[in-house]
């Protein structure tokens, strides 16, 4: 059955059905899928008003456009049912325990610690495990996510919690929303001087959407002007009722700098965990997991804090995380210390993968290295292809001329000490709201020190590096300052969005307002072989200045747009004539009359707000 032409196209028409495509697919894809020439589908969108070409990553909204033209119902899978069934034609799934009930034991729980900047959140953490990272923080903040297990005492047993120390800037709201869906109880850090700020609201949006149950930890009650009363009353509009006040939210009054009822606090976390969860997992199964983070280290290479969830990982299980697989060659602890296994809720750090994971990446035991790389290959290409179709935009025939004309576009390289902080950075740049005439473009991104291909593709494209808690690696750094590449380095990142805003404020054209100078009569018009109509005027408002723009007004009529290009006030040259005053005037435009009024203007470039 053939379709209706459109615009003289001919398709074949579909009655309904269903065609799944990933996101990010090209026209060539829809095409097999309903057994028609890729090059017909390209004409009709043509006819329809959009620019697309056979092979390019398309958009949902034109497989939209393309499936209700040719009665198709397009559903663009999204990527975790798309995951979901690469992973089933290799007859693994993920996020499900194996086995009876009788094979699921008890695992600790897995906190993660929330709150506002400088609320205290990395002080906590130090405290409970006697260890202090946040000195080597830049500006105090914590810029990675690590992953901790300590021994906690609750009445005579000992029992283990795990905790996930997340970033507190803004920036990270992405890692931060990936630490929450990765744990079991959040620990919501509020500052009992300070109050409901605005990562605290975040914080908790967070943890509520992932449906986890939150333990308030008010800290420094131990400050001038601490208040954890009007704390508990600020909660409650969040639907965060202390037990006291009759909810079901435990609170507890700390000082992480003091020391004070850390251990009330590690209590009320295990109470919570065995009132409002069953925490059981088999750890007979092949182990699953997720990325915390992974960054490329000089001496040992890609190097992922990996969580257990379920299963056991053990030295020498191929495994995939994304689009990177390996081999796990060693695992150590968050003391350095090797281990060869890993049972559920345990955290460690695992070295053997090919390439970087990111930053909340499924992890997943497979049976051999070759399905480990069949899985990584085709993430990495689907991944490929969506960046593709996101980044395209759409031109539509009614907007071609303008999407023809230069626009100023800044292109960046992204290179970073671990792939969630490249992953914050990138995300923050990209939602810096400028103008629609500049653009910024991140056409690489990566794990690791600066190198000379780095340099070389910024060469080619016109970039600019910015290297985040990295540095240019051996003769990278010279290349660069031949090439006349700038590279860029930070160690905060709001330093960073700040800076690339100012750069991209700089890119925006100038905008010009125009300005009246002053009106000039024609009184009297005098010939001249050399210089041609020589109008005799009269300044009648403002003032007229040499090579001033002009408009020749004839009844309120313009004539011509000209330029003043000589102007003489009795027998002597004159830059400027101001009102009241008589001068002789040349125009570019040499048909005048008298009666003739010129207007004389200039352009001023007008600030931006």
């Amino acid at each position: 059955m053939q379709a209706p032409s459109v615009g003289g196209v001919r398709l074949p028409r579909g009655n309904g059905e269903i065609i799944r495509l990933a996101r990010g697919a090209s026209l060539s894809d829809f095409a097999e899928k309903i057994n028609a020439n890729p090059a017909s589908l390209v004409q009709v969108l043509f006819n329809l008003g959009e620019m697309v070409t056979a092979t390019q990553s398309v958009n949902d909204e034109i497989f939209e456009l393309l499936g209700g033209e040719m009665n198709y119902v397009v559903h663009v899978v999204s990527p975790e049912d798309e995951d979901r069934e690469l992973l089933e034609s290799f007859d693994l799934t993920y996020g499900e325990d194996e086995g009876d009930e009788e094979d699921l034991q008890v695992r600790p729980p897995v906190v993660t610690v929330m709150g506002h900047v400088d609320h205290g959140k990395t002080r906590l953490l130090d405290t409970i495990r006697k260890a202090n990272v946040r000195e080597g923080e830049a500006g105090g903040i914590t810029q990675h996510i690590g992953a901790y297990q300590v021994a906690v005492a609750v009445g005579d047993d000992e029992r283990l919690i795990t905790f996930i120390d997340t970033p507190g800037h803004e920036a990270f709201t992405a890692m931060r929303a990936r630490g929450a869906k990765a744990t079991d109880i959040a620990i919501l850090v509020v500052a009992a001087d300070d109050g409901v700020m605005p990562q605290t609201t975040e914080a908790i949006n967070h943890a509520q959407a992932a449906d986890v149950p939150i333990v308030v930890a008010v800290n420094k009650i131990d400050k001038e002007g601490a208040n954890p009363q009007k704390v508990r009353q600020q909660l409650t509009e969040y639907g965060l009722v202390a037990e006291e006040y009759g909810g079901d939210t435990m609170f507890v009054d700390i000082s992480a700098r003091q020391g004070t009822n850390i251990d009330q606090l590690l209590e009320a976390v295990v109470l919570t965990a065995d009132a409002a969860l069953d925490l059981r997992a088999n750890p007979d199964q092949d182990a699953q997991g997720v990325a915390i983070e992974a960054h490329l280290d000089r001496g040992r290479g890609p190097v992922a804090t990996v969580l257990v969830q379920r299963g056991t990982l053990r030295v020498g299980d191929s495994v995939v995380a994304g689009d990177a697989y390996g081999r796990v060659r060693r695992m150590v602890d968050e003391h350095g210390v090797d281990v060869e296994e890993a049972l559920p809720s345990r955290p460690v750090q695992v070295i053997g993968f090919t390439s970087v994971p990111g930053a909340g990446d499924n992890l997943l035991v497979v049976d051999e290295d070759r399905i480990a790389r069949q899985i990584a290959d085709r993430r990495s290409a689907r991944k490929r292809n969506a960046l593709a179709a996101r980044s395209r935009k759409r031109i539509s025939l009614e907007d071609l001329d303008a999407a023809l004309k230069e626009t100023s576009e800044l292109n960046l390289i992204i290179k970073g000490d671990n792939s969630g902080t490249v992953e914050a950075l990138e995300q923050s740049l990209l939602d810096i709201q400028v103008d629609d005439e500049v653009r910024l473009r991140v056409i690489s991104r990566g794990v690791g020190g600066v190198t000379e291909t780095d340099v070389n593709l910024a060469s080619a494209s016109g970039a600019i590096i910015i290297g985040f808690n990295v540095r240019a690696e051996g003769k990278a750094s010279e290349l660069a300052n031949r090439e006349g590449v700038d590279i860029r380095y930070y160690s905060v990142i709001y330093q960073a969005i700040d800076e690339v805003e100012k750069a991209l404020k700089g890119m925006l054209k100038p905008i010009y307002e125009e300005v009246e100078l002053g009106r000039a009569e024609i009184r009297a018009i005098f010939r001249s072989s050399k210089f041609g109509n020589i109008a005799g005027c009269m300044i009648t408002s403002g003032s007229v200045k040499r090579n001033a723009k002009a408009r020749l007004l004839r009844d309120n009529v313009v004539i011509s747009e000209t330029t003043i290009q000589s102007l003489r006030r009795e027998k002597d040259d004159a830059t400027e004539v101001r009102e009241g005053f008589e001068c002789g005037i040349t125009l570019s435009y040499n048909d005048i009359k008298e009666g003739d009024i010129i207007e004389a203007y200039e352009l001023r470039e007008k600030p931006r707000d």
